[in-house]
């Protein structure tokens, strides 16, 4: 971008920024319309509900406010290539991209939407693509280079499936081909794309087992209206096969001696999971707070207190909000602040995990702000598109 596009972005970016859910309201209907084979690439339900859209107008107008200052983005840029990573979005997608959503842009300007002002906002887009296909070549080539890594999307067969609660099962997956141990990082997902009646459906899935182990775990709770998790749940079988993208994501376990803090609700978790397998023989300390309805749908719950009983180092908290009568735990309703004050350093100086619903992630991070834990010690993860906490 030359400095009169920045100049003009600059400028009329507080006239796009209240327009901007307007915008990707408009998008996705005409992009989808245009172009109908890109609608496999997206999780409907979050059209539905609108989180994706919002999602993409807070990091348009993000991007926007920064055109001079990029590094301010911080690690925002990364998070979203490695969701592209897992989806398999390729470089000749982006100009699809731009033509729609300068189209939206347009439509909802109106007349202010002048030859200079879109000139502007197309080289801003296209500045944006360019440094996200670059991030995107570097995650595809690492993921192809590392221990049975692969880039694109490759074959894998469902050799076993467990039932882990309620509403979650564990499913068990072996590359058909190829090594047969795949390296990643602990905290990291896969895309996985399934064909159900005739139609593409794509989805990211945490991994919940340690790497260096044959194949790949994840770990899936069946959604009341969940396409995919009831298929999954209901259909596939042991011997049936999927196709799966290489292992992506930023939300992964760093290399530290401070004591681990993983706090969790429902199935988020399942990357903490494979980040408590990968660490408890270290020796670090590590405390597991975890929320859940009740023990009827709490997964992992006898594997955890297999690891608690043999590694002093471990200390396990469960959290029901609505226990059965025979249900074991340590508090009832809600974790608390103060329960996660008696269980950190005086210092306060951990790493500290955390992974759930929404509202829950929502009141973890205000107790993590509460508490003074260094922000750059704090680390989190959304099931969908990337939102605000705050």
């Amino acid at each position: 971008m030359d400095q009169k596009h920045i100049d003009i972005v600059k400028a009329t970016t507080p006239v796009v920024e209240p327009l901007a859910r307007d915008i990707t309201e408009h998008f996705y209907p005409l992009m989808f319309e245009r172009y109908p084979a890109v609608k496999d690439y997206f999780n409907q339900s979050h059209q539905v509900v609108g989180s994706q859209r919002q999602a993409v107008a807070n990091a348009f107008i993000a991007y926007a406010k920064n055109i001079e200052r990029l590094d301010a983005l911080g690690d925002a840029v990364a998070v979203i290539a490695h969701k592209h990573c897992s989806l398999g979005i390729q470089p000749e997608q982006y100009p699809i991209v731009g033509e729609c959503l300068l189209a939206a842009i347009a439509h909802v300007l109106g007349d202010a939407a002048t030859e200079e002002v879109m000139g502007a906002w197309e080289a801003a887009f296209h500045q944006l693509a360019d440094i996200l296909i670059s991030v995107e070549a570097g995650i595809y080539q690492a993921n192809n280079e590392r221990l049975g890594g692969w880039r694109g999307e490759r074959r894998f067969t469902l050799i076993r499936k467990v039932v882990e609660s309620e509403v979650i099962s564990s499913f068990y997956l072996l590359p058909e081909s190829g090594e047969k141990c795949i390296d990643f990082q602990p905290g990291q997902y896969i895309g996985v794309m399934l064909t159900i009646d005739g139609q593409v459906h794509r989805r990211n899935y945490s991994l919940s087992a340690r790497p260096g182990l044959e194949g790949l775990r994840i770990s899936v709770k069946r959604e009341p209206n969940g396409v995919v998790s009831n298929y999954l749940h209901d259909q596939l079988k042991e011997g049936d096969t999927l196709m799966v993208g290489a292992p992506c994501g930023e939300f992964v376990l760093n290399d530290s001696d401070r004591p681990l803090v993983l706090v969790t609700g429902g199935v988020g978790i399942t990357p903490a999971i494979s980040m408590l397998d990968t660490t408890i023989a270290s020796g670090r300390e590590i405390v597991f707070v975890h929320a859940a309805l009740n023990g009827r749908v709490h997964a992992f719950r006898e594997h955890l207190e297999r690891l608690a009983s043999t590694h002093d180092n471990l200390k396990l908290r469960f959290v029901y909000e609505a226990p059965g009568k025979d249900d074991v735990y340590h508090a009832e309703g809600y974790i608390k602040e103060s329960m996660l004050a008696e269980l950190l350093p005086e210092n306060h100086d951990v790493d500290f995990y955390f992974l759930g619903p929404k509202p829950f992630m929502k009141a973890v991070n205000r107790m993590a702000e509460n508490l003074s834990i260094p922000p750059k010690q704090v680390h989190y993860e959304f099931f969908g598109p990337l939102e605000s906490l705050h």
